[in-house]
């Protein structure tokens, strides 16, 4: 008996400090899953390019009872009719309207206006739309609220979640919304949207494979080019810079600061790869620098994962012109400030639209205010960092 509760004793004070880390770092438990997680009726829009002049628009119909069908219909590419995307579990919809041009964002932006950033959504469409709300970035009819602010989505708002499709979608109206009133919103790049444009679909949603099928084709055929979200997502940058605050999925390799290369040029490298799937090249150089899995800029961890100094971090921003780098990726406890400030990590677990967890997941943001930085809260509150 002793014996037995010395083992006990031992077991519980080691599963209390596990917990205790694991609530450090942002661990969580997945517990559940919401009852219409299966659910495909209204699911859609995917739309593609039928030719220069017509869109092809699909919705799914239907259940796993009764079957599944397509609801189809064509539209001419300058139609002023909107398109509505749905959303199960609250029953809600948002209209979307097609641009009929998709035009490459500018890669610097300077002004005096404030910035949010959030990372890392991966396809929970809630999370995203209530924590807006919240911040008074868009109002409860989803309607752009932040005037000639800058909206900085930094990448991975794809896989892993159920909601993708809104998720984007949501995305591409607030994308046109906002430049009515002088706004932007920058969708930059991650290594998600990398992979999905790649055809590397291993951590989408189960969702996306019975989507895929009921649709005729392959997962990696859902963000083409000749797709309205593919094309629209490939024409995003991977590195922006904006009042001064470089923006980046995943971070700058040191090596960076020796290469003398513009932003611009940095993006059209990015660019040129996104539908390339990379692999180690002999004699790559430069170019693989920029696109590997291991040091590029969607992908590098070095600031939380290898031992780098201040002057390291601070050379590769002075070769941009950048006072402070902001970066999802690398998950965090909470939006904090590393190596006296110059390093800004954003990527917390956000809530999931169709599962629960243990505790309970609560989004975070950046807000930059002129040079004073808020860590954000999903009550609406900031905190100073």
């Amino acid at each position: 008996m002793r014996y037995l509760k010395h083992i006990t004793i031992t077991f519980f004070a080691i599963l209390g400090i596990a917990i205790l880390i694991g609530l450090n770092i942002g661990a969580s438990l997945h517990y559940s899953d919401h009852p219409l997680m299966y659910t495909l009726d209204n699911e859609g829009p995917y739309i593609s390019y039928e030719n220069d002049s017509t869109l092809h628009i699909q919705y799914i119909k239907g259940d796993k009872v009764e079957g599944f069908h397509i609801n189809e219909y064509y539209q001419p590419i300058t139609s002023d009719e909107s398109i509505k995307c749905y959303y199960q579990i609250d029953s809600t919809s948002f209209d979307v309207r097609i641009a009929t041009d998709i035009d490459s964002p500018p890669t610097i932006y300077a002004d005096d206006q404030p910035i949010i950033a959030i990372s890392d959504i991966e396809g929970s469409y809630q999370a995203l739309r209530d924590f807006l709300i919240q911040h008074k970035v868009i109002d409860k009819e989803l309607n752009w609220n932040f005037g000639a602010g800058h909206l900085v989505l930094l990448g991975d708002f794809v896989d892993r979640g159920w909601s993708e499709t809104q998720v984007l979608w949501l995305i591409y109206r607030l994308d046109q919304d906002a430049q009515k009133y002088g706004g932007q919103v920058h969708f930059i790049i991650g290594n998600h949207e990398l992979k999905r444009m790649q055809g590397n679909h291993g951590a989408a949603a189960d969702k996306y494979l019975a989507v895929s099928n009921i649709l005729g084709i392959v997962q990696s055929d859902l963000y083409r080019p000749n797709t309205v979200l593919g094309r629209w997502m490939s024409s995003k940058n991977a590195i922006e810079l904006i009042n001064g605050n470089l923006f980046v999925h995943g971070g700058l390799h040191p090596d960076i600061a020796n290469t003398q290369a513009s932003l611009d040029e940095i993006n059209q490298v990015v660019k040129d790869h996104y539908y390339q799937p990379y692999y180690p090249k002999k004699g790559a150089g430069t170019e693989q620098l920029y696109t590997s899995n291991r040091t590029g800029i969607c992908w590098y961890r070095g600031y939380f994962k290898d031992d780098l100094t201040q002057d390291q971090v601070e050379q590769s921003l002075n070769a941009l012109n950048a006072k402070t780098v902001i970066v999802g990726h690398t998950l965090q406890p909470k939006v904090s400030k590393t190596y006296q400030g110059k390093v800004i990590g954003i990527d917390v677990a956000h809530p999931k639209d169709y599962q629960n967890y243990w505790p309970y997941r609560k989004s975070e943001g950046l807000l930059i205010a002129g040079d004073n930085y808020y860590r954000i809260l999903a009550d609406g509150n900031k905190i100073e960092i």
